[in-house]
């Protein structure tokens, strides 16, 4: 500019010539503000034409020198707060802005200026928190390796070593049927490694260890899905199955064949027409005494086994569920082995063996119908641990109850609802893995003359990843203590595991869903490349919510155990014990509910472990409490309890999902207090901070309309959130690295 008074006119003609060349409109409006200023005279009015002149724009180095005087202007004033301001620093009092501010904001609104935003334009690179926050680990990635491994890492390590060979590089073959033999053949290799029969008792050549069983699953998660499908069907549906439900006699003919993977089998459950409703199967199991058989029949097509694992091209035999029925009179389901294939692979007669063919993901694995046509099997092929048929061809059962030994029976199975949620929970690590290593390269904008920033720097990129990480390592750790409870189960703990377990399988496979679709986003084009292998990791794991029960029936089935604990509950107290507990609530609710806690937003309150718990058992109680209200109140009205049951089915999630919350959260705390070195201890607390809080966000309408916190609070909430992200940024790389995934099963080239 030709004198000082000019240049405080020099941000308007950057900011409009700095995007692209001057637009007419522009140019028009820009020649009516100067012509319109009062204070300049004819000569400087020329001067500030000739620089809005449509053909003669300022060079590369003009711009660069309005840019360099105007930064600064600015960068030593914290007063400047609009364009306006900027005007006055670089005039030096040499010219009287005054009387024409009203013209220039009009101006800056006329242009589509937007003040703020221009402001952090013409801020440095030097000068931009954003740009600056860089990766960098501020704890030993090893020592939180070996916390989330514990102490299973042995057997993790020996299969992260077997997976990382070069025969299990991935198939990128598109036929189906060179995908399942490739499959076939990975699972062989472990069998001969000793890793599909680690659960069996070591007389039958198994480990007889099934914590380090669920490892294994979970580990190979971090490999080809379809081949810890094709692994859990084989040596966990099929061979626990034998090994849960049948006794001595099964173990010693089929145990050691099923962990050499010599007798390929299968888990012949669900039916075409029946698959939650267990109860409702209809295949039949007929016992004819005069030569001590069972004949095994499919009376209609619907009745067909149906997606059955392993059935389409490998399995031999299986363990079927079907309605006992001994002389016309039925007994219920029980299971049986039921041969399909002779060795040489040729089905056996009367069977009929279907392909489901080409599915949404795990294409390696060869799920099958099976019909069976009057099939005779002999007398010792039921699974008869909990039900038999003695030499007088009578039922007997060591559990009297019906209902009892159906769901005792059920029950010997919850282990596959452990293994899928571990394996999910493994998806998770590899697409938040891939995605959050891709955020801290993939470089986009920047400030206006600086370098491009990295993606993972921007707040809403963090907001997208971070507390999926943070709820990542929550699920580990509550699966963690599912897992410990189930090994370490009694008898009278197993209703409340199994609950457990049904509760946490839908939460880590909807969680897992969710992540991959949020990682696929996340990076753009890239994620949509399959050699990226983000798309396998989200279509392989659908079918995680629906297998092994459907979530949303799990979530039922945890809801009603919940009640039934609230009532027996009530039942044990008595009316005195009643008073009490009402008392007491009331109380827990008038001291927390008081106008101070209700709007206390300081941070050490918001990040306190003591108040995300006590509002997640707040939660959780007031829902609990008022489902049972409302079917109390149904039922009393005169609806049939299951009618009460489905009016109030969609609270019935909210039950289960507030319980699930609350065990998550309190395995996480627990978890990290018994962490003792500091700085793996310190970032672990974030974590557990930003799932907490994260989680009471999600759930912000709730708390208000209960009244259990004010608008203040739930906006601190959110506010505390965004820093929690911004504070593990730095930290994010260390903590998927700390996942310890190899390489070569990670395999995405924009993860390297």
């Amino acid at each position: 500019m030709k004198n000082t008074k000019l240049q405080a006119f020099t941000p308007l003609f950057y900011l409009v010539w700095s995007d692209d060349l001057l637009t007419q409109k522009e140019f028009s409006t820009l020649q009516d503000f100067i012509n319109s200023l009062t204070v300049l005279s004819a000569e400087d009015k020329e001067y500030l034409l000739s620089k809005v002149d449509i053909s003669n724009p300022p060079s590369r180095n003009e711009l660069a020198q309005w840019k360099s005087d105007i930064e600064k202007s600015i960068q030593d004033t914290s007063s400047i707060k609009s364009i306006f301001d900027i005007a006055k620093a670089l005039s030096e009092n040499e010219l009287d802005l005054t009387p024409i501010e009203s013209d220039f904001i009009k101006l800056e609104n006329d242009l589509g200026i937007l003040g703020e935003e221009a402001l952090q334009n013409f801020k440095t690179k030097a000068g931009s928190f954003t740009t600056n926050l860089e990766t960098n680990a501020s704890f030993d990635i090893q020592k939180i390796t070996e916390l989330l491994d514990g102490k299973e890492a042995a057997i993790i390590k020996k299969v992260k070593e077997v997976i990382s060979r070069p025969e299990f590089a991935y198939e990128t073959s598109t036929d189906i049927n060179v995908f399942r033999q490739t499959v076939y053949k990975w699972c062989k290799i472990l069998a001969d490694e000793n890793l599909g029969n680690m659960a069996y008792p070591k007389q039958y050549g198994g480990g007889e260890n099934i914590a380090d069983y669920f490892a294994i699953m979970e580990t190979l998660s971090y490999h080809d899905l379809s081949l810890v499908i094709k692994f859990g069907v084989q040596f966990g549906l099929w061979g626990m199955s034998v090994q849960s439900l049948g006794t001595e006699k099964h173990y010693a003919k089929y145990l050691k064949d099923i962990g050499s993977l010599k007798l390929p089998g299968c888990f012949a459950m669900t039916e075409t027409h029946h698959g939650s409703n267990v109860k409702g199967l209809e295949t039949t199991a007929t016992y004819n005494h005069n030569d001590q058989t069972f004949t095994i029949h499919t009376p209609y097509k619907n009745a067909q086994k149906e997606y059955i694992g392993n059935a389409a091209v490998h399995g031999q035999a299986a363990t079927v569920f079907a309605k006992l029925i001994i002389d016309g009179h039925d007994y219920g389901v029980n299971a049986f082995v039921v041969p399909l294939r002779n060795s040489e692979g040729i089905v056996e007669k009367g069977i009929t063996i279907g392909d489901c063919g080409h599915k949404m993901g795990l294409n390696g694995v060869d799920n099958g119908t099976i019909s069976f046509d009057n099939v005779v099997i002999p007398k010792d092929n039921m699974l008869d641990r909990f039900a038999s048929v003695n030499e007088k061809g009578e039922f007997e059962s060591p559990i009297p109850s019906d209902n009892r030994r159906f769901f005792t029976m059920l029950g010997t199975l919850v282990g596959g609802r452990i293994g899928i949620p571990r394996s999910a929970l493994a998806a998770a690590k590899s697409g938040l893995t891939i995605a959050i290593r891709y955020s801290d390269q993939r470089r986009q904008f920047g400030p206006e003359g600086g370098s491009e920033v990295p993606i993972l720097n921007y707040r809403i990129h963090q907001r997208r990843l971070l507390p999926h990480l943070a709820k990542t390592y929550a699920v580990h750790f509550a699966l963690q203590y599912l897992t410990n409870r189930f090994l370490n189960r009694t008898e009278a703990e197993m209703q409340e595991i199994e609950a457990l377990a049904a509760g946490l399988k839908s939460y880590s496979t909807w969680s897992t869903r969710d992540i991959l679709q949020e990682c696929r986003e996340a990076c753009g084009g890239k994620g949509y490349l399959s050699e990226n292998r983000i798309d396998a990791l989200k279509n392989d794991t659908e079918i995680y919510t629906t297998f092994e029960g459907d979530n949303t029936v799990l979530m039922q089935l945890v809801a009603k155990n919940r009640l039934a604990e609230f009532r027996k509950s009530f039942g044990e107290m008595g009316s005195l014990g009643i008073i009490n507990y009402v008392y007491e609530n009331a109380k827990t609710a008038i001291s927390e509910k008081n106008p101070i806690a209700t709007r206390k937003t300081d941070d050490e309150h918001l990040l306190d472990a003591e108040f995300h718990l006590q509002a997640f058992v707040h939660r959780e109680k007031t829902i609990l409490a008022s489902a049972a209200r409302r079917i109390k109140k149904l039922i009393d009205g005169g609806l049939e309890p299951y009618d009460a049951f489905n009016v109030v089915q969609h609270q019935m999630i909210d039950v289960a999902e507030a319980y699930l919350e609350r065990i998550v959260l309190e395995q996480f705390q627990i978890a990290v207090k018994a962490v003792e070195e500091e700085n793996s201890k310190a970032i672990l607390t974030k974590l557990s901070q930003l799932y907490a809080l994260s989680q009471i966000e999600k759930n912000k309408a709730w708390y208000l309309e209960d009244g259990y916190m004010e608008a203040v609070k739930t906006k601190a909430v959110r506010k505390m959130v965004n820093q929690l992200c911004w504070d593990i940024r730095p930290d994010a790389v260390a903590l998927v690295n700390a996942f310890d995934i190899p390489e070569s099963c990670l395999a995405a080239p924009i993860a390297v």
